[in-house]
């Protein structure tokens, strides 16, 4: 906090219910209480321990206080005869009723002021409750005397819509609220106003970001169409009705001559990745390269393979870009994209690094882009050169709930591919003691002699590649005697590349039956026979990654299953993710419910994006607020232009770049 602005906009955690004093005698044992009394005896006693103990009365009973730390001017302001407030939980003591450490007021309210919950606020270490109050307090005493000005900054019409307080009667509500407010901060008009605002200028920060981009050029890529429908000939299947509304919508983007800034979700299995190639073909058709940047090596592999089978036959250079090549491939990979003889890279983030430079980039493709942080995806986007700006293409197999979709994406346009390709089979879902066991090493048998093939992921059960590479050798071990005449592979973050290439390739062959993997496989792994899933020790994940991993399996036409093995006894919270993945496969409900369960913190993953730190709303108590807002930044840049600087300037301060460009 630097600022007195930041005080008032600090949020209490929740409030404690001070205007309710008990008698002593009528208080109980582990509750927090108030108390009045009056100082009967305080000394100093050295047992095992040095400690200043105070004796309270109020008529009806007695209370010890017991400090630990105190100094002589406490001694002295405890003084006999004194009266005061004491605010703690009571406990039960060897010597009767007492205090440890309470608060302790000497001069409180006279009884006609109106009665207030006291804040309880989120603090640092070394930063006391008592402190931050008195800091509150005095910034909440200039706002009243007027020499701090608190200016209106959300149009009266909105205000009135959706019955807001005014930000200054909100301020002073949500530091003090009166005793029937109750004591969670969510439920108080006052946060929702706040809130109302903080998602504004979010919202307005975005929509700045978009109007700028929309006022660089970009090359307008309007080819005739020649190379897709080379393409989409040689594939054994057709678009589905998603895919062909996705695609025309990235093409118009493309032809438009302003920067594409467009996020395509879709479950896992979708089909993004065919949009991907279909908009490489229009920058390469009008003479221009594509870049497509994967966060693991494992997928950007996997697209590697996949983008050289389909655009080999039609003569378009792929470069293979990776921090792991050796010295020679990669000075040929870059020579191949300065020089313009290849028409599209595909690596890792190597692609973002400087040796890499492109002749004449237009298109940038970021597949899991919420794994990437925005200065990555800033400095290929740079790579167009000067006067160059490339269109972005962004694509998540993780389904973004529609509240974080309006407000973490609000820069991009959002399309959804809500449809798989016919011939899919839903993945039946079953939750499994790990007692049980020996019954999934039969069931996996059984799915193996009828000439399917498994997976058994092995999650990570300490931030310790080691101990998860060490835990699914194990595993390996365990299965190959349990199994044996079956052939069982082993995949983990410890192999060189070279060696989980090989084992993957090994898999996609069929030349291995159960492939033992963590969770390197929760991306970019297509094998159509592959039709069981046991996920070990499922409980420790989040809904997200469990889906992602079920996603593997059900991509051809035979039926398949998830397994999803738990350590008794379950949390509740577990319990409700294993159930909701048991009860649907619709990637955008599980979404919705993750959001719901975890925040938006962690759906987005902010720790890598630094995107969405909001300090007073929550997308799961506010999200009803968010079309409001939208409607009302696009109000306020039409008609209150004068307003957006000085509410950016509120909550963002010197941040308003933050919100993921």
């Amino acid at each position: 906090m630097t600022r007195l602005l930041d005080l008032l906009l600090h949020v209490p955690l929740r409030y404690q219910d001070r205007t309710r004093v008990v008698r002593i005698g009528e208080a109980r044992a582990g509750e927090s209480v108030v108390i009045e009394a009056e100082v009967e005896h305080t000394s100093v006693v050295s047992r095992r321990r040095r400690s200043l103990l105070c004796r309270v009365a109020d008529g009806t009973g007695s209370v010890t206080l017991r400090f630990f730390h105190f100094n002589a001017g406490q001694r002295e302001a405890l003084r006999r005869g004194r009266r005061l407030r004491c605010i703690g939980e009571l406990r039960a003591g060897s010597g009767g009723a007492e205090m440890i450490h309470p608060e302790l007021q000497f001069d409180w309210p006279p009884p006609d002021s109106a009665p207030r919950l006291t804040p309880v606020y989120p603090t640092t270490e070394g930063l006391h409750q008592l402190t931050l109050r008195r800091l509150v307090a005095a910034a909440l005493k200039r706002l009243t005397e007027g020499e701090l000005v608190l200016e209106e900054l959300v149009p009266q019409s909105m205000r009135e819509r959706f019955a807001l307080p005014g930000i200054a009667e909100a301020v002073h509500s949500l530091h003090g609220p009166a005793p029937g407010a109750g004591t969670d901060p969510n439920t108080l008009n006052a946060r929702r106003r706040l809130a109302f605002e903080e998602l504004l200028a979010h919202s307005l920060s975005m929509l700045t970001l978009r109007e700028q981009a929309r006022q660089l050029a970009a090359p307008a890529l309007r080819s005739e169409g020649e190379m897709a429908a080379r393409f989409l000939a040689t594939l054994p299947f057709s678009l589905t009705s998603a895919q062909q509304r996705v695609s025309a919508e990235v093409a118009r983007d493309l032809a438009a001559g302003q920067p594409m800034l467009r996020l395509v979700q879709g479950d896992v299995g979708s089909g993004k990745t065919l949009i991907a190639a279909l908009a490489a073909l229009a920058a390469v058709e009008s003479g221009y390269q594509a870049a497509l940047m994967a966060p693991t090596e494992l997928l950007a592999e996997q697209h590697f393979r996949t983008f050289c089978d389909w655009f080999a036959p039609l003569g378009i250079g792929v470069a293979w870009v990776s921090g792991k090549t050796g010295a020679a491939e990669r000075r040929a990979a870059r020579e191949a994209l300065r020089c313009g003889e290849a028409a599209l890279a595909i690596g890792t983030h190597a692609l973002f690094q400087n040796p890499v430079e492109f002749a004449r980039l237009a298109l940038i493709v970021i597949d899991e882009q919420h794994r990437f942080g925005v200065h990555q995806r800033l400095a290929l986007r740079e790579k167009g050169g000067p006067g160059l700006q490339p269109h972005q293409l962004v694509m998540t197999a993780t389904p973004i709930p529609r509240t974080l979709a309006m407000t973490a994406y609000a820069d991009l346009d959002c399309s959804s591919i809500d449809e798989l390709p016919p011939g899919r089979t839903p993945v039946r879902t079953a939750v499994l003691s790990q007692e049980r066991r020996s019954e999934i090493v039969r069931r996996i048998r059984s799915a193996c002699q009828q000439g399917r093939q498994a997976y058994w992921v092995c999650p990570l059960i300490e931030e310790s590649e080691l101990l998860e590479a060490q835990a699914a050798e194990q595993t390996a071990d365990l299965l190959r005697e349990a199994l044996s005449g079956l052939n069982v592979g082993l995949v983990h973050g410890r192999l060189r590349a070279d060696e989980k290439d090989r084992a993957m390739q090994r898999f996609k062959r069929g030349e291995i039956d159960v492939l033992v993997a963590t969770t390197v496989v929760e991306v970019g792994v297509d094998v159509p026979n592959a039709s069981l899933m046991i996920i070990e020790n499922a409980e420790r994940l989040g809904l997200a990654q469990l889906h992602q991993l079920r996603g593997r399996v059900g991509r051809g036409a035979e039926a398949s299953s998830c397994l999803l093995v738990y350590k008794p006894p379950l949390s509740e919270a577990a319990r409700a993710r294993l159930q909701t993945l048991r009860d649907t496969n619709d990637g955008f409900v599980i979404a919705e419910k993750d959001l719901q369960m975890r925040g938006p913190g962690e759906v987005l993953g902010t720790r890598q994006t630094g995107q969405l730190t909001f300090r007073v709303a929550d997308l799961r108590s506010d999200a009803d607020l968010v079309a409001a807002v939208r409607e009302c930044a696009g109000l306020m840049q039409d008609r209150h232009r004068e307003l957006v600087a000085p509410l950016l300037q509120r909550w963002l301060g010197e941040r308003e770049a933050y919100a993921g460009v």
